[in-house]
């Protein structure tokens, strides 16, 4: 696989440092820097080899670059001249071999390019999403959607060995407030109150297939020809807060009122026979899955496959045992007849409750249990959990929790996502009322294009607000990001089909030659792709792909407006197709990391 900068970096290096122990000997030096200059006009490469090494010699730093340039051998190496600059700087300038290999070795990795053995295979699992089932995904999950699976396939192109995962929340407090929120609006549904406006709707609307647009989502409308009969039943009980009010602290989205509808249609009213408790787990046994189908066909349309689904539920029998091991680990004690843990002393600002004094676990209690499973039981490297802004407190408690299981919390990486705000006509748009005060991610992605969520919710740094013009999301201007380089694929494509029918092909004999300098700054941009990726994967952030998607369609922009191809000699003609085609694998590749397409055609 290609990683050109990877590779000709290491040359280099052996090069200085061969030359350096030439002029200074054994003596113990400290390490030098190779880096990409921001103006690669004073070279393509530059070391401090000898203004880190001056003291030590206790010579001047200019001198010493002097001496240590003296025993520089770049025979046969990518590089054909070097130069001393400032104080004592050495910069070196790629050989023209550089730029005809580059692009071959692209063409050759065709789409593997990009991938690395950095990793080594090592195991990852990525944990992302997981919103609660007892609710639509909301904006934020839309976010988390898209960043947890470009990190999961920024992982993947480095060498790692990657699993997606969402955790469902299945059990627990929340699933407990469900399901009193269905049986709340069941009973409301079965009233006087329910019976009559459900006979006033149906003498006066007819049924229409559901839809809305985020600009329709601010408040309930009865009239919207385009709403189903039930999903009109529910705007109008829920905007009826007097006739139908909801006890505080239950859920109070339009969906759950749908849930309870949908049932009472099929089943009636013999659930209000029922003692209160039978009938809210009857109801919610009855809707979970149906919120769980609708997390999956979302994430699906989203782009989006897990390799496994986690049900909370499933460790019920591992939640005891964690805590006996917890309590083996000599760092719970009894207070008020609660059971805690020390995780203060394990880095956490606080001691946290583990089982209340009722005899009832925290809501800790099963998280730790899943990520001990994640670590110990299924044995993975590191566990990556992509999180929002709040859960800021909760992952120290979780990597106390690990430390006391004998678990290096090392081994959990927490990736933090900010918030994100939709902006409409310049102005922030109104939250939702009728899906519980949040706009959700189906009613997003009726709005605007698939690719351009994915790639403006990944534009910026995962611990960075957004902000996300709807209007610029659907423009096809070079104002919008992802319409501009998936513009630039496009474009060259149809440069490759016309050249194609004028009997021009790239060359793949890799007899290449590249002299001008809008050539050799393209090359040298697709060349960085593998490093992109690779810092990418250590800091667990997309945003290097978006910007380096930016940079490249900007590079090719200028390089072909530069650059003509049709019509030259024979030559430059083939090789300037070659490179547009590894501009090309580059761009797809890259996009497909962030769960792009790359169209032929615009």
């Amino acid at each position: 696989m290609t990683d050109k900068i990877a590779e000709v970096k290491t040359e280099l290096f052996t090069i200085i440092d061969n030359a350096r122990k030439k002029v200074c000997g054994d003596e113990t030096l400290p390490q030098f820097n190779i880096e990409i200059p921001a103006d690669t006009s004073h070279g393509d490469f530059a070391t401090n080899a000898a203004l880190c090494s001056a003291k030590a010699m206790k010579q001047n730093p200019r001198k010493l670059a002097e001496d240590i340039t003296k025993k520089l051998d770049l025979k046969g190496s990518f590089f054909s001249r070097f130069e001393i600059a400032g104080p004592g700087f050495i910069n070196f300038f790629l050989d023209d071999r550089f730029y005809a290999e580059t692009v071959s070795d692209i063409i050759g990795d065709g789409a593997d390019y990009g991938k690395t053995d950095f990793g080594k295979n090592e195991t990852r699992l990525v944990e992302f999403v997981s919103a609660n089932p007892t609710g639509p995904m909301h904006i934020g999950n839309a976010r988390g959607g898209a960043l947890g699976d470009a990190i999961a396939e920024i992982l993947k192109f480095a060498g790692y060995n990657v699993s997606r995962e969402f955790y469902v929340n299945d059990a627990g407090q929340q699933v407990y407030k469900f399901g009193a929120s269905l049986s709340k609006r069941y009973e409301q549904i079965c009233s006087e109150n329910g019976q009559a406006l459900f006979t006033r709707l149906s003498d006066t609307i007819e049924k229409q297939e559901a839809g809305t647009r985020l600009s329709d989502a601010a408040e309930p409308n009865e009239n919207d020809t385009r709403l189903s009969d039930n999903e009109k039943f529910a705007q109008s009980l829920y905007s009826d807060e007097n006739n139908f009010p909801m006890p505080e602290g239950l859920y109070l989205g339009t969906d759950i009122i749908i849930h309870a509808k949908n049932y009472y249609d099929v089943h009636g009213n013999g659930l209000l026979k029922l003692p209160e408790e039978e009938r809210m787990n009857t109801l919610s046994a009855y809707a979970l899955p149906l919120n769980i189908d609708k997390l999956k066909s979302d994430l699906s349309r989203y782009g989006i496959e897990y390799d496994r689904w986690f049900l909370e539920s499933s460790l019920a029998e591992e939640v005891p045992v964690i805590l006996e091991k917890l309590k083996a680990s000599g760092y719970t004690y009894e207070l008020d007849g609660a059971l805690w843990l020390k995780t203060a002393e394990l880095g956490d600002e606080k001691d946290r409750v583990l089982v209340r004094a009722n005899g009832v676990p925290t809501y800790v209690v099963p998280d730790i249990a899943y990520h001990y499973d994640k670590l110990v039981k299924r044995g993975f490297d590191k566990a990556v959990d992509v999180l929002g802004a709040d859960h800021h407190g909760y992952i120290p408690r979780i990597k106390a929790a690990m430390k006391a299981l004998g678990v290096d919390p090392e081994r959990l990486d927490v990736v933090i996502m900010q918030m994100v705000m939709l902006v409409r006509d310049g102005q922030a748009v109104k939250l939702s009322k009728r899906s519980g005060k949040a706009i959700t991610m189906e009613t997003l992605l009726d709005e605007i294009p698939l690719d351009a969520a994915r790639f403006l919710f990944n534009l910026r740094e995962p611990d960075t607000h957004i902000e996300l013009d709807l209007d610029l999301a659907v423009e096809q201007t070079s104002k919008n990001p992802v319409y501009y380089v998936e513009y630039a694929h496009a474009r060259i494509c149809s440069i490759l089909k016309n050249l194609s029918e004028s009997g021009f092909e790239p060359d793949q004999s890799g007899n290449l030659s590249f002299t001008v300098p809008e050539e050799k700054l393209l090359i040298r941009t697709i060349a960085r792709l593998p490093e992109v990726i690779i810092t990418a994967a250590k800091n667990y952030n997309p945003s290097e792909i978006t910007g380096f998607c930016i940079e490249l369609a900007g590079t090719f922009h200028k390089f072909y407006d530069k650059c003509r191809i049709k019509g030259e000699d024979e030559d430059t003609v083939k090789s300037r197709l070659t490179l547009c085609l590894a501009t090309k694998i580059t761009i797809a590749n890259a996009l497909k990391i962030l769960g792009i397409t790359a169209p032929e055609r615009m």
